[in-house]
């Protein structure tokens, strides 16, 4: 029970983050260094995500395994913008950004997480977590996206068109918004595969379900074949 409320709170932490990095970029169309409050906000959900990483740790009958095989998950719960803070350092716009992203997988870990948890079918827990990576990485590719063509881009009057333009280019369609910066250029080639990469997932499931109801019809079909011919 204690774990599953640790697992909660770094959920509504996950949350939290994408709300606080969400309003940064959303409402600020320069390039400019990243509020107090959002540095205090990345710092607690840090805390929590190791408060979290840690009970995991000392609830696992190994720990240094544990700790071995989940040390990636470790570094990415790091608050490293407050360390930077507190030895003085002053990070740029794109290393700022950059470390958010890291964060950032944290958080998406965390609602993967979650997800299994509430979810029992394996079924249904491919279809739900095809579900949130898509979104999930939709909705980053159009924050970092607008963050870095809205200032100098023509085409991007809003959050609606960066968010349309990466709806678009996930689903390999393509946009009319051509990117301008070199970051938007990228996240523009980059999109598409992770598209072309997540389609066969669903195909997966939509096997798997096919394949559920198959042999359920094909158990039942082998009862009945098997009963006496006097019945």
């Amino acid at each position: 029970m204690f774990l599953r409320l640790i697992n909660i709170l770094t959920l509504l932490a996950s949350l939290l983050l994408l709300a606080s990095l969400s309003v940064e970029i959303i409402y600020s169309k320069e390039l400019a260094q990243f509020s107090e409050a959002y540095a205090w906000a990345m710092f607690v959900v840090c805390i929590i995500f190791m408060v979290d990483f840690f009970a995991l740790m000392a609830s696992s009958p190994h720990p240094w395994r544990f700790l071995g095989r989940n040390f990636l998950v470790l570094l990415l719960s790091v608050p490293y913008h407050t360390i930077a803070q507190m030895w003085g350092l002053e990070l740029g716009h794109t290393l700022q950004m950059f470390l958010s992203g890291v964060v950032m997988l944290r958080a998406v870990m965390a609602i993967y997480i979650t997800l299994r948890w509430l979810i029992e079918g394996r079924t249904s827990r491919l279809l739900w977590a095809y579900i949130a990576t898509v979104v999930v990485c939709t909705y980053f590719s159009a924050l970092f996206f607008y963050e870095y063509e809205a200032p100098v881009n023509s085409q991007v009057t809003g959050f609606g068109d960066a968010l349309w333009w990466a709806a678009m280019n996930m689903t390999t369609v393509g946009a009319e918004i051509f990117p301008v910066t070199a970051i938007g250029k990228v996240i523009c080639v980059v999109l598409p595969i992770i598209g072309m990469a997540m389609f066969p997932v669903f195909t997966v499931y939509v096997t798997s379900l096919y394949d559920t109801n198959h042999t359920k019809s094909g158990t039942g079909v082998a009862h009945n074949d098997d009963k006496p011919i006097s019945e």
